[in-house]
């Protein structure tokens, strides 16, 4: 891929997941907000866009692919199926093991660091949030994008759906998707980046890597929806409606 500072960043990791670290390493949002071109992402940061072109071309020209998929050449059943079965399971999984340790860090250290309490107060909205959108995928826009990967592969009479077309249910899980896209930066600026202070315990150090872990879960699992997942769905409708 001819990468220019006009190409656009969740394209480009789309095609390439290698060049999310650099991103990360500058503080692009690649996923909720990946709709912008390099130079755009590059002003906002206020950082050097020629700097940055040079990185994703050095990650770019190297030999193998890092996540060791091309996910953007999945057909979208399997990529549906993919999401829920790893990134929601592990959503599910993930926030349930992290509560208690959450709580009780904010129980013992709260006093000296009343961050915690914040931190636990956003986690558990997440974790709430989380798992009614993860429904609507899996209850709504998920099904319909299985069936209309049905109706191209069986040649069979495509009906548009009772919620219109498939990009109102996409524009609402993008807008939910930002949400908690803030929600993880308000969590990562309360945590120092997820760096435990010098007196953290065990617990504290253990639930800090947690979160860590999860963000970075929740990041590709975004990543795979907004810039692969989503926008091959509503080519697919408008190749169907034709």
């Amino acid at each position: 891929m001819n990468i220019t500072k006009e190409t656009i960043v969740g394209e480009l990791v789309a095609g390439d997941y290698r060049t999310a670290s650099i991103f990360k390493k500058n503080g692009i949002d690649f996923c909720c907000n990946g709709n912008r071109t390099i130079e755009d992402a590059c002003l906002k940061k206020n950082i050097n866009t020629q700097d940055v072109l040079n990185a994703l071309l050095d990650v770019s020209n190297q030999s193998n692919n890092a996540s060791g998929v091309d996910f953007s050449t999945w057909p979208l059943d399997l990529l549906a199926d993919y999401i829920e079965k790893k990134h929601h399971k592990y959503v599910e999984t993930k926030t349930q093991e992290i509560l208690p340790f959450l709580n009780k860090v904010a129980r013992v250290h709260g006093d000296r660091h009343p961050e915690l309490i914040e931190v636990e107060n956003e986690f558990k909205q997440s974790a709430g949030e989380l798992a009614a959108h993860m429904k609507k995928e899996e209850l709504i826009l998920f099904p319909f994008i299985r069936k209309m990967v049905t109706s191209q592969t069986d040649n069979k009479l495509f009906n548009p759906p009772s919620f219109g077309t498939v990009q109102n249910p996409i524009e609402m899980m993008k807008h939910e998707h930002n949400i908690e896209g803030e929600r993880f930066r308000k969590i990562a600026e309360l945590t120092n980046n997820y760096n435990p202070p010098q007196d953290a315990c065990n617990t504290y150090r253990v639930t800090f890597s947690l979160l860590k872990e999860f963000e970075e879960d929740l990041h590709f699992h975004i990543h795979l929806e907004n810039n692969i997942l989503f926008p091959k769905a509503i080519e697919l409708e408008e190749v169907l409606e034709k």
